[in-house]
């Protein structure tokens, strides 16, 4: 099947966030990121979507110069990432998917007073303020702290300096129901205060749904889809139709069909397209269209990633 043509360019918006053409392979036949062109605007809570092994770690770590790509370019706020790493980093705010515990020894207080020698707009009201509503005590030991514990003083230490930006890998991972529930109104606070870019890689897409304003689907390292939240739930609809014995299908659609599914003489088609164009194609086609209904963020994501198996 022919594959719908699908938006991947972000044009005429001030960027925070830019990789052009970035290709990183950890050997000859494991590619991470292949040609990656990311586009991340100002002020935007850029919500990044794919499978394991798509690449979202791999594009942070190479936006924080943790691993550099082996061909491309790439900048936060205007900022090479390879050509001035540490003024990179002290723009940004960043929660690994997996907390590093090398400093397990320590304190909560005293990993907190580790990372504000590094940040020089570190907010110690704020990082105390943080620990209260995060329910941590700085006398606690770090090694001590439960997943969950530790993901939480790693959210302190992204947000107490007030960074411009934020990466947020997987950052609810290991919070209890409650917590990851409280997170999105942390963030929402947060951004109130202190104007941040967000650039969230997550498989909980809904909990990122609320906040979110843009949307990059990645699977196996390329971008499927980068646009608009709105421009997504505008142009994704899943439809459900009641179609004649041997109906054939509906020409000028097939190209546009993320994903079909038929029971009897009924199918469902997620459908890339203007609605009352392809509710006309269907019409024509002979099938009586039901329903045409939006999709949320998460159902939209799992469509788009399952594109390639439409039969």
């Amino acid at each position: 099947m022919s594959f719908p043509t699908l938006p991947t360019r972000l044009d005429g918006v001030e960027l925070a966030i830019q990789t052009r053409a970035v290709t990183k392979r950890y050997a000859p036949d494991a590619v991470a990121l292949d040609g990656l062109d990311l586009q991340v605007p100002a002020g935007a809570v850029y919500v990044l979507v794919g499978p394991n092994g798509a690449g979202k770690s791999t594009t942070l770590r190479v936006l924080l110069d943790l691993v550099r790509a082996d061909r491309g370019t790439a900048s936060v706020l205007g900022i090479s990432t390879t050509a001035q790493p540490a003024l990179v980093r002290a723009q940004i705010g960043y929660v690994p998917e997996v907390v590093d515990t090398a400093y397990g020894w320590l304190t909560v207080g005293g990993l907190l007073k580790h990372h504000a020698a590094f940040y020089h707009a570190w907010d110690w009201a704020y990082a105390d303020a943080l620990c209260k509503r995060l329910g941590l005590r700085m006398d606690e030991r770090f090694r001590a702290l439960s997943k969950g514990g530790a993901r939480r003083v790693a959210l302190v230490t992204a947000l107490a300096h007030r960074p411009p930006v934020l990466l947020l890998d997987e950052p609810t991972d290991g919070l209890d129901p409650l917590a990851r529930d409280d997170f999105g109104g942390l963030l929402v606070d947060h951004m109130a205060d202190a104007p941040t870019t967000i650039l969230w890689s997550t498989h909980h897409v809904h909990e990122a749904e609320r906040m979110a304003d843009h949307i990059g689907v990645l699977r196996e390292g390329r971008l499927l889809l980068q646009a608009p939240v709105d421009e997504v739930r505008g142009g994704l609809r899943r439809y459900r139709a009641e179609v004649p014995d041997g109906w054939a299908g509906a020409p000028g659609l097939n190209g546009d069909v993320l994903v079909r599914a038929r029971a009897g003489r009924e199918i469902t088609w997620t459908v890339w397209g203007d609605e009352r164009h392809v509710a006309e194609r269907l019409s024509a086609s002979g099938a009586t269209v039901r329903d045409a209904g939006r999709l949320s963020l998460e159902d939209a994501a799992l469509a788009l990633l399952r594109a390639g198996e439409a039969a």
